[in-house]
């Protein structure tokens, strides 16, 4: 007897592809369009991406004619993006960086658009080893998209390529958030909490799960905790590794002081791109427009301070290859303003601002990275907003854990999914 997941997905979504590919299983260099080759149904269209060879030229050009201002002498990381980094980074853009390759790497996993509310909606679609079952929506957050979860897809999918159990399988959905990478940008801006209801959307109508898991950090922590407060009858569990919709009461012991006057300085040192994106974005937009260099600036400088960095360099945390991919899909998307966009839409939606007398009753789990970015919050605050069942505390990984540590990412999402059984 089919669960509710699979029946759900076999009325909306043909597997036939799915299981010829299980035949060939074994082999690592399969395909992994074979296991999820959607069908063109209703709204849903197979994509790929492409970058035009002319918009390419251009930002290529300009990256190589880039004018760089004057700089503080010694300067580091200490005022915004290391100046030598960047400049080293972008030489090899220039002239180390192989596009083509990056492309082929972006169309690895398949992917399609569907139209929901008068929006495109860019997602991933793998069907692994759970064949219709266990599916698993996963939410990026900024300055990410949905490269980051490209080192831990196919762990989660295909399990046994990696010696653990398929019975560990998911179904993998990993949506491009609203505004970002391949997404459509939305008329005005919008935030968590629609995009919450968007996502359901996807999950339920256009693929067809009855019920569905998923996991968030970041800006997806905020949709993924909507989603707890808003569709708790389709999102059978979460797991998050950041905590955006937090409880609004005041702390109730000392660790919840510690916490909220750390969380504070937190902000006060690291939080100004955050007061920026959620009041005038545009002003940002305009500066940023039409330049490669800049935006590769604001988003890198993110990526160094957010990381866990204690015990290895930023370059040995993440390749070249790596960041100027992540920066791409924002330049050659003309993403960067409107993915900004989502913070002003977070003021305007209250994202995290969980609403008084309400309380997340989906079977919750989080993960603690000593993230970079902030704080982690006490175990003691995150029961009083949610049914908290999965607690674990990292030793390595930080704001961009998947990146960071891809295996112990997918190794314990794989734990807190045995530990719903």
């Amino acid at each position: 007897m089919q669960s509710d997941d699979q029946q759900g997905f076999n009325r909306r979504t043909l597997l036939k592809s799915s299981f010829v590919g299980a035949a060939v299983l074994a082999s690592a260099a399969t395909p992994l369009s074979l296991f999820a080759d959607t069908a063109v149904k209703g709204d849903i269209r197979p994509f790929k991406v492409e970058w035009p060879t002319a918009k390419l030229a251009s930002v290529l050009d300009k990256v190589r004619t880039y004018e760089f201002p004057i700089e503080p002498e010694s300067a580091g990381w200490r005022y915004g993006c290391d100046p030598v980094f960047l400049k080293s980074i972008c030489d090899y853009w220039v002239n180390g960086y192989d596009t083509q390759k990056a492309v082929d790497e972006l169309n690895r996993y398949p992917q399609f658009v569907t139209r929901i509310e008068d929006l495109d909606v860019h997602f991933l679609h793998i069907v692994g080893e759970a064949r219709g079952k266990r599916p698993l929506l996963m939410v990026h957050g900024w300055p990410g998209s949905v490269f980051e979860f490209w080192q831990v897809a196919e762990r989660l999918a295909f399990p046994s390529r990696f010696g653990n159990n398929s019975a560990d399988a998911f179904d993998v959905v990993i949506p491009s958030l609203p505004g970002f990478g391949s997404s459509g940008k939305p008329r005005q801006p919008i935030g968590a909490r629609t995009t919450a209801r968007l996502f359901d959307t996807l999950m339920r109508e256009r693929l067809g799960y009855k019920t569905y898991m998923a996991q968030g950090g970041d800006w997806g922590a905020g949709v993924v905790g909507w989603l707890g407060l808003d569709y708790a009858e389709s999102l059978k569990a979460m797991h998050l590794n950041l905590l955006i919709v937090s409880p609004q009461s005041a702390p109730g012991d000392a660790e919840e002081n510690i916490y909220a006057t750390s969380h504070a300085e937190y902000e006060s040192r690291l939080g100004a791109y955050y007061q920026l994106q959620s009041t005038k974005p545009h002003s940002l937009a305009y500066a940023m427009a039409n330049n490669p260099v800049g935006q590769a600036a604001w988003l890198l400088e993110r990526f160094h301070d957010w990381s866990d960095l204690r015990d290895r360099s930023f370059e040995t945390v993440f390749s070249k290859d790596q960041l100027l991919t992540s920066v791409m899909i924002y330049v050659m998307n003309d993403a960067f303003a409107s993915a900004a966009w989502f913070y002003t839409a977070g003021r305007m939606e209250q994202v995290t601002e969980m609403p008084v007398g309400r309380r997340v009753e989906t079977p919750t789990g989080f993960s603690a990275y000593p993230d970079s970015r902030s704080p982690n919050p006490p175990r003691s605050l995150i029961e009083r907003g949610y049914n908290l069942k999965y607690w674990r505390v990292m030793e390595q990984g930080g704001h961009f854990a998947a990146m960071e540590v891809p295996e112990a990412f997918a190794k314990d999402i794989q734990q807190w999914g045995r530990s719903l059984s």
